[in-house]
């Protein structure tokens, strides 16, 4: 069950202005833009992203420019880096990150209270083992992706339904303990065994804008925003309400 968040509403008289924090190269904002048509959107990265595909880009501190501006948009969608949330950070792993000295910041929770002070609607994307409450789950298949890339988002201010999760088709390409699997989908994450190069990540998401291995790895399928954004305007429409004023 989503957390209410007070909103105050007014009838859509102007295109949607949306946020894309945490952006990357905009795996998120293109999906958005298929969603909302004639929105415009406004991307921040704590890293210059040449190749982001927003309307206008802000290079800074994603939470610091929430708290300063996010009271201006009538949408936020964040994906905080998941390197401080699944793995990597827990049990084993966690203990040999600290031997080396890694560390990686937790920035959900911050995230989340950032988002809260702007009354506005937003989404939170994460990776399974985070803390990113599991209210929405998405996966590859769902979209007819070849990648399976499971994602959660968390809702605030709104309420969805959660889709159908259709039966994966076969496995992810690649080699696994030793043993060489074929399969459908391919393994959109690091480099060798049997892992995606970059033109086949491009068309298992369908980023079709960027070359950069590491950010198309990172990017969210845009399939997976479209439906956000189509859900977020399905429960306003319901609920008959406009954007954010």
């Amino acid at each position: 069950m989503t957390q209410p968040t007070l909103i105050r509403r007014v009838a859509l008289t102007r295109p949607l202005r949306v946020l894309d924090a945490y952006c990357c190269i905009g795996g998120a904002t293109a999906g958005y833009r298929l969603a909302f048509p004639g929105c415009h959107i406004t991307g921040v990265d704590i890293q210059d992203q040449p190749d982001y595909c927003g309307d206008a880009f802000h290079q800074g501190d994603a939470i610091d420019f929430i708290r300063a501006h996010g009271h201006e948009f009538d949408f936020i969608h964040t994906s905080p880096p998941c390197q401080g949330e699944g793995a990597p950070t827990k049990g084993t792993n966690a203990r040999r990150n600290a031997e080396i000295g890694r560390t990686y910041p937790r920035l959900i929770a911050p995230t989340r209270a950032a988002l809260e002070t702007t009354g506005r609607p937003y989404a939170i994307e994460n990776v399974a083992g985070s803390e990113v409450r599991k209210d929405i789950r998405l996966c590859g298949e769902m979209f007819g992706l070849g990648v399976l890339m499971h994602r959660y988002f968390e809702l605030g201010g709104w309420t969805a339904p959660q889709p159908t999760h259709p039966r994966h088709r076969g496995r992810v390409r690649g080699w696994r303990h030793g043993e060489y699997h074929d399969g459908p989908y391919v393994a959109a994450y690091g480099k060798g065994g049997g892992k995606a190069t970059v033109d086949e990540i491009r068309q298992a998401k369908r980023i079709d804008w960027s070359t950069d291995h590491l950010r198309l790895r990172e990017a969210l399928p845009p399939s997976y925003t479209e439906w956000v954004g189509r859900a977020f305007l399905a429960a306003r429409a319901a609920a008959g309400l406009g954007v954010a004023a």
